[in-house]
């Protein structure tokens, strides 16, 4: 005796195990991994405090410098990225069943003190986001007062 397959019915309400099986049918059908799961983004971001500048690394790979943003704004730095993807946009006489677009945006935010705001170097180098953000030199800010 066969048992009758039924496919998976929306209860209205999202089961624990929904966002896993909508990332797995992602990856599977697009292979790529989802720009975000569980409104995490997903670029990883290392920090470093050396000794004259921190050091900040971003995984980026498949992204071109082009779609890359960094912004500095009164010591928060953010790191943001967009991709837009079009799929055979070359003959438009084709009569499409289905044409897919894909579009993935991701930003990442950090704030630093007492930084060189006029020396921030950044590179891509394979996938990498390399920013090094100098230190300020005078961070000593303790001042003597005299009495009159």
């Amino acid at each position: 005796m066969l048992n009758k397959i039924t496919p998976r019915r929306y209860t209205g309400l999202r089961n624990q195990f929904d966002d896993f099986y909508d990332l797995m049918d992602q990856f599977f059908n697009e292979g790529t991994l989802p720009t975000k799961f569980n409104n995490e983004p997903l670029f990883k971001v290392d920090i470093q405090d050396l000794e004259d500048e921190y050091l900040v690394e971003a995984d980026l790979p498949g992204y071109d410098k082009k779609e890359i943003n960094i912004k500095l704004d009164d010591g928060r730095l953010t790191i943001s990225v967009n991709k837009d993807e079009e799929i055979d946009k070359s003959d438009e006489k084709k009569n499409y069943i289905h044409k897919e677009r894909k579009t993935s945006s991701m930003s990442r935010s950090m704030y630093f003190d007492n930084i060189d705001e006029e020396n921030l170097k950044a590179k891509l180098d394979n996938g990498v986001l390399e920013i090094k953000i100098p230190k300020r030199k005078n961070n000593n800010k303790t001042k003597e007062i005299e009495i009159d």
